[in-house]
């Protein structure tokens, strides 16, 4: 029965396919053909984008590998998904329950406190819920006590943390319906705020480049992601050579690798686009109902991409800004001979760099974009520096967690723990 329900809140789509049939149920004036065909789009819709954004995962994690290789680039690469395995390896138990709990509490607080906002992110409250977990361990507390702290913890943040977003939310979406549902919501507040500096240029965005006739292509989002893709691909494709190249292209020739990643990227950003205006209608739909009958006022927390639509070249120039900010980071971190170098994943600051610069431009425009993705950028490489002694200690040794909302909670909690320990 546990891990039924593992697996039931693992499954984001299975999750806001069910929220999506309470709430096109509460609705009377659907019947059951509306009920079915709008739960069917939710789940099918979040499936088509989760189809889109791991294809993106793959290719990104695909050139990290080629960038380090080609530029002889060592260190503790900033993983999530890797980090989150070995902490469930080890502390599988309690990670789970504290995910369960975080999410039962997540409920709860939304429904009793300000914060109305329900997280639908499932990856990113594991993540957080191994972050806490490992915390909470490396201070010797049992496991009853670690997984109530650390489910009350998920769940506060749950709600409360997409409340630094919203303001920035209303001018990205020009509505209230939809909440931020990515723990990096401090850095995308922050972003929204560094781009205040800028307020007298806003309305100079990223979406109205004033380009040249030769740069033209660049209008078209897919097109200028393609070509930014190919340069980043070839250069690190040629600088490695063919046989570092040879070893990740496979059957593959090695010249030709580098552009079928980017295209294949481009690709997976066209699906990744399609579903997210497939299933966002249909759950906001649905949460109208189960704001007005169950948690008034309440809003769903989504995944960072939902927002992409709403100025898709300020993804490319946030991609860019927080990347170069991280490879800005190794240069210091080198300098001032740290013990351990944090090197940038190529997804994080993607996904991560890319949201920060719609932030950063909705309210700075394009100067805002690229100011506020770059102190994202340099958030993500030294912020986990804080917390990777205490995962190295609890066997965490390969990766670790970039994420700037983990981190500062979880350096909080740490700090606070050493207290009373």
């Amino acid at each position: 029965m546990l891990n039924f329900i593992i697996s039931f809140l693992s499954q984001p789509a299975v999750l806001l396919g069910f929220v999506a049939f309470i709430g096109l149920v509460a609705q009377k004036d659907k019947d059951w053909t509306d009920v079915t065909k709008g739960t069917a789009k939710t789940v099918i819709g979040f499936l088509i984008f989760g189809i889109g954004s791991s294809t993106l995962t793959g290719v990104l994690q695909n050139f990290n590998v080629l960038f380090q290789s080609a530029f002889h680039i060592h260190g503790l690469i900033a993983s999530p998904e890797a980090a989150t395995a070995a902490a469930q390896t080890k502390y599988g138990f309690v990670v789970a329950l504290i995910l369960i709990l975080g999410f039962v509490m997540n409920i709860v607080f939304a429904r009793i406190t300000p914060f109305k906002n329900i997280f639908f992110t499932g990856q990113h409250s594991l993540y957080f819920a191994c972050v806490l977990g490992l915390v909470l361990k490396f201070s010797g507390l049992s496991n009853l006590w670690a997984i109530i702290i650390g489910g009350i913890i998920l769940g506060l943040c749950a709600s409360a943390l997409p409340e630094l977003c919203q303001p920035f939310m209303r001018r990205i979406t020009g509505n209230d319906n939809q909440a931020i549902g990515h723990y990096n919501m401090f850095g995308y507040a922050l972003s929204g705020a560094i781009g205040l500096l800028f307020k007298k240029h806003k309305d100079e965005t990223t979406e109205n480049f004033n380009l040249p006739k030769s740069l033209s292509i660049f209008k078209d989002f897919l097109m200028g992601l393609a070509i930014i893709m190919l340069i980043l691909f070839y250069v690190s494709a040629l600088v490695a050579g063919p046989v570092v190249t040879g070893k990740l292209s496979g059957s593959v020739n090695w010249l030709v690798y580098p552009f079928i990643q980017a295209m294949t990227f481009t690709a997976g950003m066209g699906v990744l686009m399609y579903g997210v205006g497939m299933f966002l209608e249909e759950i906001t739909n649905a949460f109208v109902a189960i704001s007005t009958k169950f948690i008034p006022g309440s809003r769903p927390a989504l995944d960072v991409p939902t927002v992409f639509p709403f100025a898709p070249t300020a993804v490319l120039v946030g991609f860019v800004s927080s990347y170069a900010a991280g490879l800005v980071a190794i240069g210091i971190m080198i300098l001032f001979h740290s013990p351990i170098v944090i090197i940038p994943a190529a997804h994080i600051c993607f996904f991560s760099g890319g949201t920060a610069a719609i932030f950063g431009n909705s309210t700075g425009g394009w100067r805002g974009a690229i100011a506020g993705s770059f102190v994202v950028g340099l958030l993500l490489a030294f912020l986990p520096l804080i917390l990777v002694p205490v995962f190295q200690q609890m066997g965490i040794n390969s990766s670790t967690f970039p994420n700037i909302d983990y981190n500062i909670v979880g350096s909080l909690l740490h700090g606070v723990l050493q207290l009373f320990h």
